[in-house]
């Protein structure tokens, strides 16, 4: 009697990062970044109906920053069942980092004409204190952006997630960190500009801060930067660790009961998404010429998670859109209606909530699934 055969089990195969149709819209998105939009900023003269102008440039530079942050919030929500509320802490503190830079290269060009910045001669400082000793430094400056914010979320995370702290009440200490992180940003005395924040740049590594080109190129940066963490968001989904944080989001208690750890997944996504968000804010701070501890106010960070809840969590692709939506939205709304803004946004969630669960890209895939 023969033995009987076996059949080797098939694993599934890892998914591809992106389709030849994917990558094509990427090297589309790469090349509208770093050559159509200089060319039209920089080369069409004003004039001209193609022009594209230094405004607009700002306007969009801004919200690709703003998209940096959704996706980071995509990652822990859509993809991990984390909300979190603060997470624009972690951009203030990236914006914090890179305006201290930008405040020492003023140099003697304040109105004080003195070494130190001119909010510290205001108040009779004398001297640096402590914390701004590599200020000057701008490759040192660019390690706090990231170290600052991935510190303060893995010992957060870390405490948190090993008390099993989640739901809504993870949410509300996440609004309450930001919140007495905004109320010390505050005071005077920490060194960090008080409610007025820092401002009035003047150079960024050695060239002008306002610039045309400096913002172009502040301007590509940016884009090729949220393109990355796209790639990188897309290759963390498809691997086996962003199954495990799928399934954490989907049942934890199984996760742990087939012998998994969710406090590593969970404090490294939340980490990583912490670090996206510090860079989204170095980036930010010279394109928009201004830092405060508004940055840090809880209604900040509950944009950030609107973002991503009107262009469709777990999609990765929607967070983007949603950040350009509701911003452009803004933008024309507190120019034209500015007082009808907010009833707008809170129309916005409520239908999103109740008629689009998906978002924005969820309607789109549905009809595309209804004409095929």
């Amino acid at each position: 009697m023969n033995p009987p055969t076996t059949v080797p089990a098939l694993l599934p195969q890892r998914p591809t990062l992106l389709t030849p149709k994917g990558w094509l819209t990427v090297l589309a998105a790469i090349l509208i970044v770093a050559v159509l939009v200089p060319v039209l900023n920089l080369l069409i003269p004003e004039g001209s109906p193609l022009h594209l102008s230094d405004y607009l440039v700002g306007l969009i530079g801004k919200i690709m920053c703003y998209a940096i942050c959704a996706l980071a919030m995509d990652l822990i929500w859509g993809y991990t069942g984390i909300l979190s509320l603060g997470h624009g802490l972690f951009f203030a503190l990236g914006g914090y980092a890179m305006g201290m830079y930008l405040m020492r290269q003023i140099g003697r060009d304040g109105n004080y004409q003195s070494d130190l910045p001119d909010f510290m001669v205001f108040l009779d400082w004398k001297t640096l204190p402590w914390h701004w000793a590599v200020s000057d430094s701008f490759v040192l400056q660019m390690l706090l952006v990231l170290l600052v914010p991935g510190a303060l979320a893995w010992v957060f995370g870390f405490f948190a997630f090993r008390s099993r702290i989640k739901g809504v009440y993870f949410s509300i200490i996440t609004q309450a960190l930001t919140y007495a992180a905004m109320l010390l940003f505050f005071r005077n005395e920490t060194g960090f500009g008080g409610n007025n924040g820092f401002t009035d740049f003047k150079r960024i590594l050695g060239y002008s801060a306002t610039s045309t080109t400096t913002r172009m190129v502040l301007f590509v940066i940016t884009g090729l930067v949220l393109i990355g963490f796209y790639l990188m968001a897309r290759w963390i989904v498809a691997s086996k660790f962003g199954r495990v944080l799928q399934a954490i989001r989907d049942a934890e208690s199984r996760v742990m009961f087939t012998g998994y750890n969710p406090l590593s997944y969970k404090l490294g996504i939340w980490v990583f998404s912490a670090l996206m968000c510090g860079v989204a804010g170095a980036l930010y701070v010279p394109q928009v010429g201004i830092i405060n501890p508004g940055e840090m106010s809880p209604a900040a960070s509950i944009e950030i998670a609107i973002w991503a809840a009107v262009g469709g969590r777990a999609t990765l692709i929607g967070p983007i859109v949603g950040a350009f939506f509701v911003n452009g939205a803004k933008s024309w709304f507190t120019q034209v209606f500015p007082e009808f803004w907010l009833y707008f946004l809170g129309a916005l969630f409520i239908a999103v909530t109740l008629f689009l669960p998906n978002g924005i890209v969820g309607l789109f895939k549905k009809k595309g699934e209804q004409q095929s």
